[in-house]
């Protein structure tokens, strides 16, 4: 019969409180979720407590502690000091990390157990004072399992229950802005957006920038060497930034709610609201910074300049305005006499010598353009209030957009009825010939409703034109003596230059003067 002793073990390496003469190397990590003013005592306090409770342990070594300041446990992306620190633990610089509980070091399931089998591998441990779980003992896994699951529960639910507050909120018309990154407002003593002037000053200088006819890439340029910063306290300001101001409907005093929707709770990943939620539109929420007439013209304009694309040219207030008679070619500045005294600049159609036979309309200079414009606006001013009467009138005859309503609205329930018939076909499994004469009419009637929604678009973007059109020509002067880009760019859709030496200048309202150059 075999004789069998027990040598007993010497070290327990599951043991966080073994007297092995080598101490283990122990950090802590501590983690707050939000930056609010008010948490940095209990960051502050998990700093000193974890130091000197780590400290306190003869046989553990502090080597340092990490930490995260207002940051989500739901997401490992952008916490640094946690990814230091599990780099350095798998670089054998750490034996143990001590955390104050699972929510803390994630409330995402799969990073948990990820995290702690890759360090478990490199022989480090966790200990999570919480729940007093220690991954090198055999219910560690099990447990952690349990718990970062109940976390990441935690995480949904309270995902959940914010998303609702918020769209709460949104029902009842409470405007939501950024104001650390948002120019032009200051979260007033209500709780409310007032006005910030200084900033104010800067959203209107870049309305009025792009009105004039600089693109958003040479406003932006503009302001960085004017040493303007950024919403983001950047000094170098970007296109895209200037663009989002040019169409944040919050600068008329409006608010759009519900923007973008949170896809995915675990990693806050964001996208632009195509539908999949409700959208709220708030009028009149807050103090307008920028006209509605302007507000509205600027992004008709933004439309225009896309349609066109790279022909457009920030360079000149003719760009792409002034036009051929007889080809349709867009007229360019070209410079005469460039090396002499008799230098000068006049403006000729880009086709001119494109063609086998050279264009027959003249070309026109800078001041004989804006005489002539100068003409054609006070002869249209100077009946004002009789122009204005006529254009409203043509608009309410032409553009009935609560007609359009109740058709799209019959239609509608046309398409969905047949739909409903489709699908019950379906079910009874009706004769083939059946269902494809009903597929065919439930097609038409659809496209016949995409046919409708499409006109009622353009026409509702008509009427905007329109309107914004006659808000913009009731501010200006009756009568101008010099020239101003600004009002020919609110005031003109295009000016066609004639062989008969005239130019025609087309007035956004529909209108057409001719004036003899």
């Amino acid at each position: 019969m075999a004789n069998i002793r027990v040598i007993p073990a010497s070290v327990n390496q599951f043991n966080p409180l073994n007297t092995n003469l080598i101490k283990r190397r122990v950090c802590g990590y501590a983690r707050v979720s939000t930056d609010r003013d008010e948490q940095f005592t209990s960051f502050q306090a998990q700093k000193d407590y974890y130091e000197k409770y780590i400290k306190s342990k003869p046989d553990w070594e502090f080597v340092g502690l990490y930490s995260d300041e207002g940051i989500t446990g739901t997401n490992i992306k952008n916490r640094d000091g946690f990814k230091q620190m599990i780099d350095d633990a798998l670089a054998g610089k750490i034996d143990l990390i001590v955390t104050k509980s699972v929510s803390r070091f994630a409330r995402n399931t799969v990073d948990t157990l990820v995290f702690i089998r890759k360090l478990k591998e490199a022989g480090v441990e966790i200990y999570f004072e919480k729940e007093n779980i220690y991954t090198f003992d055999s219910k560690g896994e099990m447990l952690l399992t349990l718990m970062s699951s109940l976390a990441q529960e935690e995480s949904r639910s309270i995902s959940e229950n914010v998303t609702w507050g918020h769209r709460n909120n949104f029902k009842n018309g409470k405007v939501y802005i950024p104001y650390a990154h948002f120019l032009g407002y200051d979260k007033g003593a209500d709780g409310k957006p007032v006005i910030n002037k200084e900033e104010a000053e800067i959203v209107r200088l870049i309305y009025s920038k792009f009105i004039e006819g600089l693109t958003a890439y040479e406003i932006a340029r503009l302001l960085t060497s004017n040493h303007i910063t950024s919403p983001g306290g950047k000094e170098k300001w970007a296109t895209t930034t200037v663009e989002s101001i040019l169409t944040n409907e919050k600068y008329k005093g409006d608010a759009l709610l519900q923007k973008g929707i949170t896809v995915n709770f675990l990693e806050h990943k964001r996208k632009v609201n195509e539908g999949e939620v409700e959208q709220y539109y708030v009028e009149n929420s807050h103090p307008a910074i920028i006209e509605k007439s302007e507000w509205d013209y600027v992004q008709l304009e933004m439309k225009r300049r896309k349609e066109i694309g790279r022909a457009y040219s920030a360079h000149s207030t003719f760009s792409c305005r002034l036009i051929c008679g007889d080809c349709g070619g867009y007229f360019g500045p070209k410079i005469w006499h460039s090396n002499d005294e008799y230098k000068t600049t006049i403006w000729r159609c880009n086709n001119k010598y494109k063609n086998d036979k050279a264009c027959k309309v003249p070309h026109v200079t800078f001041e004989q353009v804006k005489n002539a414009f100068i003409k054609a606006f006070n002869q249209l001013s100077i009946n004002k209030d009789s122009v204005i009467e006529f254009i409203e009138k043509q608009c309410k005859n032409l553009i009935i957009l609560e007609d359009l309503d109740k058709l799209i609205s019959e239609k509608k329930i046309e398409v969905d009825t047949l739909f409903a018939d489709l699908k019950e076909m379906i079910e009874t499994n009706k004769s083939v010939e059946e269902y494809n004469a009903l597929k065919i009419r439930y097609s038409n009637s659809a496209e016949e409703l995409n046919a409708m929604c499409k006109n009622r678009k353009e026409q509702e973007q008509r009427k905007t034109a329109i309107d914004t059109y006659i808000a913009n020509f009731k501010k200006l002067p009756t009568v101008i003596a010099d020239w101003d880009s600004r009002i020919w760019n609110l005031m003109i859709d295009k000016a066609v230059v004639n062989r008969n030496k005239t130019i025609t200048f087309f007035f956004k309202n529909g209108q057409q003067i001719n004036i003899n150059l």
